[in-house]
C-alpha cells in the first residue's frame, strides 16, 4: 500500500478517534465546558497537558530548526523545558489554591481591577491567536504532503476537526482527546527515531545513537555522527553543527523568553484546575514532565539524523551533488508542496545543499521531521503514523488555545465584566461562538503566517514572557504590588515587545540583523526585554502610588502558605 493510502487510513482513525471521545465526553455545563469538573486523574492530566504544552512547534519544527541551526536551534529545547519546570514549581499551586482558571480572572481579582482585568484578556487573546497560527500553519504543511493538497486546503481541514471538538467537548471532551493525542505523538516521534537509529549506528536508542560511530555501510562509517555533521558543515559552508552563531546574549535572551513565556501561557496554565485537588496540580505537573521528556530528549537525536542523511541524499556521499534525474523520491513529493526548490544555477543538472553562494536548494525546516522517515527510506507506514503524530500535535495544542479565547471572552469579559447577569447557559452559547470566531481568525493566520511554525511560536512565547509572567509572579511573590503596577507594567511590557516584533518582521525586514538589534538581541528574544521593562514600570508606578490595599496582602499571604502552617499550638 503507497503512503498516502496509509496516511489516509491512519489519520482518518485517528481522527475518528478523536471525535468519538469529544462526542462521549462533551460538556453539559460551563464547569465541563473551562476545567472538565475538576475530575481528571492527575497520570491522563499529565498526559494531556504534555499533548497540550507539545504543539506543532515541538513536534514538527523543534528538530527542524536544531537540523539547521545545530547548537543555536538549542535555545528552544532549553527554553521550552527549562519554562515547564519554572510553571510547574513556582506558579501551578499558587495558582490552583487561588482558584482562578484563566489568567485574565486571577489577574483581575488579584489586582481588583477591571481594567486590569480587560488588558489581561486583550493579551491573552493576542498571545493565543499568535500561537494558534503557527498551530494551523503545522497541520497545513502536514496535510499538504500526505493528502496531496495545498496549505490552503490542509489548514481548512485541520479547522474544521478542532472547531468539532472544541466547541462540543470544551475541556472535558479536550482532556481526553488530548491523552490519545499523546499516545499517537509519542509513539510516531519514538518509532522512526529508533528505526533510524539503529541503520545509522547500529543503536537501538535514539540518544545514544546521537553519541556514537557511523555503522559499516554508511557513508562515514567509523566517524562519530557529530563529528561527521561538523566536518560536512564545514566542507559546505555552514557553521560547524557543535558550535553556535548566535551571540551569547542572543542565546541567553532567547532562551529566558522561552521559559518565562512558557510559565505565563494562559492554555498550561488552564490545565492544573481540572484535577482534583492542590496537590495533584503538582503531581500532574510532575507527570507532565514525564511524558514530555520522552520527546524532548529525542530531539536532538532526530536532528542530527536528519541533517546528516538530507546532505548524504542531495549532495550524494562524494559531496558533488546528484543528478536531479535520480533524484529520491522524497525531494520530488515534497517538492510538490513549495516546501523544497531546487534552482539549477551551474546548470550541470545536479542538486547541491549548502551553505553558501552554492546552494541550489530550499528546504523548508518545517519539514524536516516529517520528511525524516521518507529520508531515512523507513517503511510507509512509519512515514503515515509521523503524519498522523505531526496532527495530533498541532491539534492538541489548538483545542486549548481555542478554548483560552474562548473563555477570555464569555467568561472574563462577558460574564465578569460587560453582562455579569447572563445565565450559564448563555455563558456556554458565547463560549462557543467565541471559539467558532477564533477557528476563523486562526484559519486565515495559518494561510499567511508571520514566519515558519518555531519562530511564530517563539513570538507568543515573548509576548507572553513580556505581559503576563510579572503580573502573575508579583501576583503571587510580591503581596504589596498594586493595581496601577500591574496594568502599567502589562501595557510597556506588551506594547514594546509587540513593536519590536512588528518593526523586525514586517515594517522593515531588511533591517532584521544583529547589527540593528537593540543589545543584539533578536526579535525571537526580546521577550526577556519586554519583561524587564514590564517589572521596572510596575515597581515605578506601585512606589509612586502605594500598596495593594490589606485585604489583598491578606489574600496573598494566605495564598502561600498551607493553612495552619506557622501558627504555634499549646498544650
Amino acid at each position: 500500500m503507497d503512503i498516502q493510502a496509509l496516511t489516509f487510513i491512519i489519520v482518518g482513525a485517528t481522527f475518528a478517534l478523536y471525535i468519538a471521545i469529544a462526542i462521549w465526553a462533551r460538556a453539559g455545563t460551563t464547569s465541563d465546558f473551562y476545567v472538565a469538573s475538576g475530575g481528571v486523574h492527575p497520570v491522563l492530566n499529565g498526559m494531556a497537558t504534555a499533548a497540550d504544552w507539545m504543539s506543532a512547534a515541538s513536534f514538527i519544527s523543534m528538530a527542524g530548526i536544531i537540523a539547521f541551526a545545530g547548537y543555536d536551534g538549542s535555545v528552544y529545547l532549553m527554553g521550552w523545558t527549562g519554562g515547564y519546570v519554572l510553571l510547574a514549581l513556582c506558579l501551578a499551586p499558587y495558582l490552583r489554591k487561588f482558584g482562578k482558571f484563566t489568567v485574565p480572572d486571577f489577574i483581575g481579582d488579584r489586582y481588583y481591577s477591571q481594567t486590569a482585568r480587560t488588558i489581561a484578556v486583550i493579551c491573552a487573546i493576542l498571545i493565543s491567536f499568535t500561537y494558534i497560527a503557527g498551530q494551523m500553519r503545522g497541520v497545513g504543511v502536514v496535510f499538504s504532503r500526505f493528502l496531496e493538497v495545498d496549505i490552503a486546503t490542509g489548514v481548512f481541514i485541520g479547522a474544521v476537526i478542532v472547531f468539532f471538538y472544541t466547541v462540543l467537548g470544551g475541556m472535558k471532551g479536550i482532556t481526553y482527546t488530548q491523552v490519545a493525542q499523546y499516545v499517537v505523538l509519542a509513539f510516531a516521534y519514538l518509532v522512526p527515531a529508533v528505526f533510524i537509529s539503529f541503520y545509522m549506528t547500529g543503536h537501538i536508542l535514539p540518544q545514544t545513537g546521537f553519541g556514537a560511530t557511523i555503522a559499516e555501510g554508511q557513508p562515514g562509517a567509523g566517524q562519530y555522527l557529530l563529528e561527521r555533521l561538523d566536518g560536512l558543515s564545514e566542507q559546505l559552508g555552514l557553521t560547524a553543527y557543535t558550535e553556535g552563531a548566535r551571540s551569547k546574549i542572543d542565546v541567553f535572551a532567547i532562551t529566558f523568553a522561552l521559559m518565562v513565556g512558557t510559565a505565563g501561557l494562559p492554555h498550561v496554565i488552564v490545565r492544573f484546575f481540572t484535577v482534583p485537588k492542590v496537590s495533584d496540580a503538582r503531581l500532574s505537573a510532575g507527570w507532565a514532565l514525564v511524558f514530555i521528556s520522552v520527546v524532548y530528549l529525542t530531539a536532538p537525536s532526530i536532528a542530527g539524523f536528519a541533517k546528516v542523511n538530507l546532505i548524504n541524499t542531495v549532495n550524494g556521499p562524494d559531496l558533488q551533488g546528484v543528478p536531479y534525474e535520480e533524484a529520491p523520491s522524497w525531494v520530488t513529493n515534497w517538492e510538490k508542496t513549495g516546501l523544497i526548490e531546487w534552482e539549477d544555477k551551474n546548470n550541470d543538472g545536479r542538486m547541491f545543499y549548502s551553505g553558501d553562494e552554492r546552494n541550489e536548494m530550499t528546504v523548508d525546516r518545517d519539514i524536516m521531521v516529517l520528511a525524516n522517515p521518507e529520508i531515512a527510506d523507513l517503511p510507509a507506514w512509519v512515514v503515515a503514523l509521523v503524519a498522523a503524530g505531526g496532527v495530533a500535535a498541532a491539534l492538541s495544542t489548538s483545542a486549548g488555545l481555542l478554548l483560552v479565547i474562548s473563555a477570555s471572552v464569555s467568561h472574563d469579559l462577558l460574564k465578569r465584566t460587560l453582562t455579569p447577569n447572563i445565565t450559564d447557559r448563555q455563558e456556554l452559547m458565547w463560549a462557543r461562538i467565541s471559539a467558532a470566531l477564533a477557528v476563523a481568525i486562526s484559519t486565515y493566520f495559518g494561510i499567511n503566517p508571520p514566519g515558519f511554525v518555531a519562530q511564530v511560536v517563539a513570538f507568543a512565547f515573548g509576548l507572553a514572557a513580556a505581559s503576563f509572567f510579572p503580573a502573575i509572579i508579583m501576583g503571587i511573590f510580591y503581596k504589596r504590588m498594586n493595581n496601577l503596577g500591574a496594568i502599567a507594567g502589562m501595557v510597556v511590557g506588551i506594547s514594546f515587545t509587540l513593536a519590536y516584533i512588528i518593526y523586525f518582521k514586517f515594517v522593515n525586514p531588511a533591517a532584521n540583523t544583529p547589527d540593528n538589534w537593540w543589545f543584539g538581541i533578536s526579535p525571537e528574544g526580546i521577550g526577556t526585554l519586554g519583561m524587564i521593562f514590564n517589572f521596572i514600570a510596575a515597581y515605578t508606578v506601585h512606589k509612586l502610588t502605594g500598596d495593594a490595599p490589606q485585604a489583598t496582602q491578606d489574600l496573598v499571604e494566605s495564598i502561600r502558605y498551607p493553612k495552619g502552617a506557622g501558627v504555634a499550638t499549646h498544650h
